[in-house]
């Protein structure tokens, strides 16, 4: 299985002996005999072939593809579960894979609909996943801060992956994104409990006992500041929040059960309030089952 970029005959031979395939300077007067190849994924069919026959390949074969996505604040766990079920891959062959080539633990991997092609190993998808997440970083670091720093980055991505599981929608990133900072400015600890749904807790119901017994650093209510490592996998949208946050005073918020949307307050007495609204709603629902 072959991945080939789009670009001239030479670019694409070029790309083929950086893939560390026996290719010569020449050989792009073979393939424009044969015709030109085709962009994406190719399926070879064989490892032993002559030269021109592989050049055919290249020109003339397609790999049938499939879908697999991403959602934005999916785990990388989580994700390789679904991954290895729908592509009938090993989990633990992904999970190895991304390890041994991520540069970040979590966060790394970017939310998207992806065509892959039937057939694919882990080695070869979960090198396809991260080409495509470290040309979208490092794209935005490049256009916002002229260079890719490592670890600058990571630190943008744990507060983005924050945002992403506290959010409530795109429209919420950057008030999220001002809450985090201004709880972080005055040292109150974060609180939140979208830090708990970290690997394969990513869709759990976090609970009064979950809190207490969870010894992870991705427990902001016994941790000080930010967990050490990414929660989630976040949006493009939810990493330029984190970059430039909203200028609020809100410290709280809470789910508003009318909306499905948060509501945000700068005191305490007004999260209050707001916390007592939903009180009421759930009061009433069951006086109504009653």
């Amino acid at each position: 299985m072959l991945n080939l970029p789009k670009g001239s005959v030479k670019s694409i031979i070029a790309n083929l002996d950086k893939q560390k395939f026996n290719v010569a300077s020449f050989d792009h007067f073979i393939v424009r005999f044969v015709g030109r190849p085709q962009s994406g994924w190719v399926n070879l069919g064989a490892t032993n072939m002559t030269r021109l026959d592989f050049y055919k390949k290249l020109t003339t074969a397609k790999a049938a593809l499939t879908t697999v996505t991403l959602v934005p604040g999916e785990t990388t766990e989580y994700f390789f579960k679904q991954v290895s079920a729908q592509l009938e891959l090993d989990y633990d062959k992904l999970l190895k894979a991304f390890r041994d080539k991520s540069p970040f633990f979590e966060g790394y991997l970017t939310p998207e609909s992806y065509l892959v092609p039937l057939g694919i190993d882990e080695v070869e998808l979960v090198s396809y996943l991260l080409k495509k997440a470290e040309a979208t970083h490092k794209e935005i670091a490049f256009k916002l801060f002229g260079e890719f720093n490592t670890a600058r980055w990571k630190k943008i991505l744990v507060i983005a992956s924050v945002i992403q599981k506290e959010s409530a929608g795109k429209s919420e990133h950057a008030t999220v994104a001002s809450v985090i900072f201004n709880r972080l400015r005055i040292g109150m600890p974060l609180q939140m409990d979208g830090t708990l749904n970290y690997g394969l807790h990513s869709h759990e119901k976090i609970t009064a006992e979950r809190i207490k017994t969870d010894t992870s650093s991705y427990n902001t209510y016994k941790n000080a500041g930010l967990p050490k490592e990414p929660v989630c996998n976040p949006s493009v949208e939810a990493i330029l929040a984190a970059i430039n946050p909203a200028k609020t005073d809100y410290l709280y918020f809470v789910r508003d059960l009318r909306t499905g949307m948060h509501t945000f307050s700068a005191t305490y007495g007004s999260h209050k309030s707001a916390v007592d609204v939903n009180k009421n709603i759930i009061r009433k629902e069951r006086d109504v089952k009653r």
